[in-house]
């Protein structure tokens, strides 16, 4: 199983590289194709493959340095930089749409003459190195964060590949400039809306809030269940990452007899790992009158 987990690990590191190699390609060619065209549509297409560039060298740089193991000023490890990656991610992005907002709304009053067949053309470039790019990241985005961050850049970016290729085609036989400017703020309103629900997310995971999928009340009321458990309290559930939920909580039993106890507590945490998906978890456990020789509490 390890074995298998480290083998996707590189084969996530050996895609993302291949992925940069390609959106430096396809930024490079964007930029000099939207010079060339005057179209901003373009321009503001190589500029978000510019960022999912970036995007994806923070999320290797993220990748490789989550793999380092703890030390004593960092005992959780460096596993949540693949989170603050994320939202430099995101940051980035929004940033960049808002400047495109900006010079979309100057041409749409001074509309600008666009070659419209350069603009087709680098477009379609665009679009397959997007299309390569989100097929070698689509499996890793499923279950981490960090890359569906890098991997909705790139998703974004072919949308807009697309939008600029029939934009590029309405300007050939009707010379409507305006569509340039246009597309610039439909394909900016799109990246932001999605920017937005990814940047909550990671907001939620940077200050430790529970995770959407787990319901404490399904999770209280679950491990009270336990024979020997009174009840459970001062309950605290984070995640460290999008994958590894952490729980702690006090538990007050009816025994002092530690057999039963670890017994007890082999059960709440099956129910946490099997139920809930939590493989980390820190239990304390309280009881009363444990005074006599071999009971717990001495």
């Amino acid at each position: 199983m390890h074995s298998h987990d480290h083998g996707h690990k590189d084969l996530t590191v050996r895609r993302l590289i291949y992925s940069i190699f390609l959106n430096f390609a396809i930024t490079a060619s964007e930029i000099a194709g939207g010079l060339l065209s005057n179209s901003l549509s373009l321009i503001s297409d190589a500029l978000h493959n510019l960022t999912d560039t970036f995007a994806m060298v923070i999320s290797l740089f993220a990748r490789l340095i989550s793999k380092k193991p703890i030390s004593p000023s960092k005992t959780f490890g460096y596993k949540r930089a693949e989170i603050i990656a994320a939202f430099i991610n995101i940051t980035v992005l929004i940033a960049i749409s808002l400047f495109l907002f900006k010079e979309a709304f100057y041409r749409i009053f001074n509309p600008a003459e666009i070659n419209g067949s350069l603009m087709f053309v680098i477009a379609v470039i665009g679009l397959a190195g997007n299309l390569i790019s989100a097929v070698l990241l689509y499996k890793s985005a499923k279950n981490n964060i960090n890359i569906k961050s890098a991997f909705i850049h790139i998703l974004s970016d072919a949308l807009s590949s697309i939008a600029v290729i029939l934009t590029g085609i309405l300007i050939i036989f009707k010379e409507w400039y305006i569509l340039d400017p246009v597309l610039t703020f439909l394909i900016g309103i799109y990246v932001m809306i999605q920017s937005w629900h990814m940047l909550m997310k990671v907001i939620h995971i940077l200050m430790q809030g529970a995770p959407s999928n787990v319901n404490l009340d399904i999770l209280k009321n679950k491990t009270e269940t336990v024979e020997g458990v009174k009840n459970i309290h001062h309950i605290h559930i984070w995640s460290l990452t999008e994958e590894l939920i952490h729980f702690e909580a006090h538990v007050s039993i009816n025994t002092c007899d530690l057999e039963k106890i670890e017994a007890i507590k082999g059960s709440i945490k099956a129910i946490l790992r099997e139920d809930f998906n939590i493989s980390h978890s820190t239990i304390e456990f309280e009881t009363e009158n444990c005074t006599s020789p071999g009971t717990f509490g001495q």
